[in-house]
């Protein structure tokens, strides 16, 4: 870093050092006249100067010279006049610079402005008085006021003449600063008797073309008696002053004296009218000289001022008092801007110069030597080119997201005691580049939707913030290509592109899926644009939508099923068990029974979290044989859903004494008026057994197929609940009708299958509705069961499929019926 700012500083200052061109011009030239072709002459053409947007720095208010960059040339803006600008300095020159931008370069040009003989000499005052006695001795020195010429060189003051010469010639000296001293001196005694006044005209000629002159009148009163005149102490004297002393303050004083005596002796001191008089002035009696106005270093370092010594004869001597102006540090350090940078982008590299600085102290020596510092902690320095030329530059890298801009104030403070120093702030505004990418306020989301809700739901929304800025910083937000269950993301959900909002495009269910997850991009708007993406999880809230479904006891359409009881049963026999589940889940799968009917209600309960119907006394001998129960299975959800199931119980210890009980039951069932056609139609066609054996095993493939499909239509995973105990298979509980339920269940629900295996010990009472009072008890031994090739279980197995059949009795809802006849087929 150090190696490249020290590069940078030495071409920088070698640029200057070559790039330099002069001009020399005449004053007062008109507005708009040609200085010089700078393009030509520096070596550059038309179209850098337009590129480079050149322009002119003078580090003044006053600009006296234009650039025409169209052109490439140097104009006169306003009217030069040389005495103005310069006064006698000479050479006088007008020093500015040419700035190019892009890239940064400056050039210096020097204008010479040469002297036009403009100005005429002249005088002061018009006229001048001397008294001089006619005692005055030949040889006797009159100082003249001396005419003045703004014009320098060879149009300056050249010579003086004196008309007439009879009495006084014409003596001039030359002294070191190039200025002429003047004086009158007398050639031919004075007699008053002859010419008490004499009239002398004094011109002043330049040695401009044409010759031009100024005149004043030397008016002469010849006085009596006075032969010896004052004369100075020393011819010259010298002294010093600060510059911005104080009015009054006391410089040197000037010593003369007159050998004669009265008022022929008295002395008086008179500084003669000049420019410089009038920061002076001298005690008439004493000759203390003080000072009299600001006298500024900056401005004039050297007074020569003639005293001149006067007696009351009208006698005079002359000295010069040389008074030397000391410099204090009265002036701070200028700062000029010479080119700036308003924004930077934010990937410049260091070193990068964004200012360009001219420093200028009016003040000499240590006062005027200029250093200047930064503000602390902001990544920038200055560097010293050449000789009050500095330059702001970047120190590291730039990043628009830590500042955006920058208060850059330069301090610049001279050597002097006490130092003095003066500052200039400028802001740098940091343009922003796409180097950050969005970035999302979690790193991810989890959401939840209550299911059965109205497609076009809004769920909930992302967020992402771009710590760039504008278009950089806009983010957009696109939801990732995915499949749920091999479906398109996008046919579930929506995001919206400017907000973040989710969308729910399809009503869910809760049965169908408990939940998913996706990805959403958050993209800026830059070039290139940078993006991020965030796990979004959608969860599936249940609903109370499905009621519950009773598993056991089916209901069936054409029989009717009853558990019996017998007489002799405890108080707490378990009679049944009522077996529901809730597809729900959650308190919505929370099944609850009430007993909400009964033929006697002091005789059963039902448990409240089981099902468990038990009995709650001791049965008797008067309790009615044939008990109806209603039961109701309620879930937990809001609201509550239900269903309802009807028990039969039959009380009794045999089969012939329900029978007479549950005749009005049979006969309440609608029957077939051709019962007994279709009974001896259905003898008949004995013979053709292997064609209804065919019959029956389609048609329970069709009822097989139904059932699936109802389960895949819907999709509700069929989880029963069984008791404990209820699969008792060695009779220890107190239920004796004892079922052996296997359930075999596959990833897929539906294709899960219940099998209901045979009875070990049953008594389950099934009324036919084709009997007119026969009521037929089926009691299977185990031993009969386990022979699969018995010709009884085939044989009552067809018949009774037969007789089923032709009654009608088929039904979706007689399950038990089903059951048997399936076990009667494997």
């Amino acid at each position: 870093m150090e190696l490249e700012a020290v590069f940078f500083i030495l071409m920088l200052y070698l640029l200057v050092t070559r790039a330099q061109v002069s001009y020399s011009v005449p004053e007062e030239m008109e507005k708009g006249a040609v200085i010089g072709n700078i393009a030509h002459d520096l070596g550059l053409g038309v179209g850098r100067l337009n590129s480079g947007k050149a322009r002119i720095f003078t580090g003044s208010t006053e600009e006296y010279v234009e650039l025409k960059r169209e052109k490439g040339v140097l104009l006169v803006k306003e009217r030069i006049d040389r005495e103005t600008l310069c006064g006698q300095t000479m050479p006088c020159a007008l020093h500015f610079q040419m700035i190019l931008e892009n890239p940064m370069e400056f050039y210096t040009v020097t204008v010479e402005i040469t002297d036009v003989n403009d100005n005429p000499p002249i005088f002061e005052r018009g006229e001048i008085k001397y008294e001089i006695s006619e005692s005055a001795l030949t040889g006797a020195r009159f100082v003249l006021e001396k005419a003045i010429d703004g014009d320098v060189g060879i149009n300056g003051l050249s010579s003086y003449t004196l008309k007439p010469s009879d009495n006084f010639a014409l003596k001039t000296t030359s002294r070191g600063d190039g200025t002429k001293h003047v004086e009158m001196v007398l050639q031919q005694p004075l007699d008053r008797e002859k010419h008490e006044h004499l009239s002398l005209i004094l011109t002043a000629l330049d040695g401009g073309s044409p010759q031009l002159s100024g005149t004043m009148q030397i008016t002469v009163t010849v006085l009596d008696a006075n032969d010896n005149a004052p004369v100075c102490s020393n011819s010259e004297y010298k002294a010093s002053v600060v510059e911005n002393a104080p009015i009054g303050t006391v410089i040197t004083t000037v010593k003369a004296t007159d050998v004669d005596k009265g008022n022929n002796g008295k002395v008086t001191y008179m500084i003669p009218k000049s420019t410089a008089a009038s920061f002076f002035e001298i005690d008439a009696d004493s000759g203390v000289l003080s000072l009299a106005g600001n006298v500024d270093y900056e401005k004039r370092r050297l007074y020569e001022i003639d005293v001149q010594v006067s007696d009351q004869g009208g006698l005079s001597d002359a000295c010069k008092v040389i008074i030397d102006v000391t410099d204090t540090n009265d002036n701070a350090p200028i700062i000029n801007v010479m080119s700036r940078s308003s924004t930077l982008s934010e990937n410049m590299k260091p070193g990068t110069v964004v200012t360009m600085l001219n420093i200028q102290d009016s003040d000499s020596n240590d006062n005027g030597k200029v250093k200047c510092v930064l503000n602390e902690d902001i990544p920038f320095a200055i560097k010293s080119s050449t000789n009050n030329f500095f330059t702001v530059m970047t120190e590291s890298g730039m990043d628009r997201e830590r500042s955006s801009e920058y208060n850059i104030t330069v301090t610049c403070s001279d050597e002097g005691v006490p130092s003095l120093s003066s500052s200039v702030t400028f802001t740098l505004q940091i343009s922003d580049v796409n180097d950050n990418a969005p970035v999302f306020e979690r790193s991810s989301y989890e959401a939840y939707i209550v299911e059965n809700n109205t497609p076009g739901l809004s769920v909930f929304s992302v967020k992402a913030t771009d710590a760039d800025w504008n278009q950089n910083a806009r983010v957009s937000y696109i939801l990732e290509d995915s499949s749920v269950n091999g479906v398109p993301v996008s046919s579930y959900v929506s995001v919206s592109a400017d907000s973040g909002v989710i969308h729910a495009v399809r009503s869910f269910d809760y049965e169908q899926i408990k939940d998913f997850q996706f990805l959403v991009k958050a993209q800026d708007g830059g070039s290139p644009p940078l993006s991020s993406n965030v796990t979004v999880k959608i969860r599936i809230q249940d609903q109370n939508d499905n009621p519950p479904q009773v598993l056991y006891p089916v209901q069936t359409g054409g029989s009717v099923v009853a558990e019996m009881v017998p007489r002799s049963a405890d108080v707490g026999y378990l009679v049944t068990k009522v077996v529901a589940v809730d597809v729900d889940s959650g308190q919505n799968a929370w099944l609850s029974y009430k007993l909400q009917k009964a033929t006697d209600r002091a005789l059963f309960e039902v448990g409240l979290q089981n099902g468990e119907i038990r009995t709650v006394r001791q049965v008797t001998d008067k309790d009615a044989v044939k008990q109806r129960l209603t039961v109701v299975v309620e879930d937990n959800g809001q609201p509550s859903r239900s269903a309802t199931v009807i028990v039969n119980v039959a009380v009794a210890d045999s089969f012939p004494e329900v029978l007479s009980e549950f005749t009005d039951l049979i006969h309440d069932k609608e029957y077939n008026d051709n019962l007994t056609f279709y009974l001896v139609l259905a003898l008949a066609v004995v013979s053709f057994l292997f064609i209804t054996c065919v019959v029956v095993i389609i048609s329970v493939k069709i009822y097989r197929w139904r059932q699936s499909r109802i389960l895949y239509q819907s999709n509700l995973p069929v989880i029963p609940y069984y008791p404990p105990r209820y699969s008792d298979t060695l009779g220890t509980g107190t239920l004796q009708h004892v079922y052996n339920y296997e359930v075999c269940r596959t990833t897929d629900s539906r294709r899960s299958d219940c099998k209901f295996g045979r009875a070990g010990s049953q008594n389950v009472l099934i009324m036919d509705p084709s009997s007119t009072g026969t009521m037929q008890r089926i009691q299977s031994e185990k031993s009969i069961l386990d022979e699969p090739d018995s010709p009884i279980e085939v044989r009552s197995c067809i018949y009774l499929f037969i007789y089923l059949f032709i009654l009608g009795a088929w039904g979706d809802g007689d399950i038990l019926v089903l059951f048997f006849v399936l076990s009667c087929i494997h």
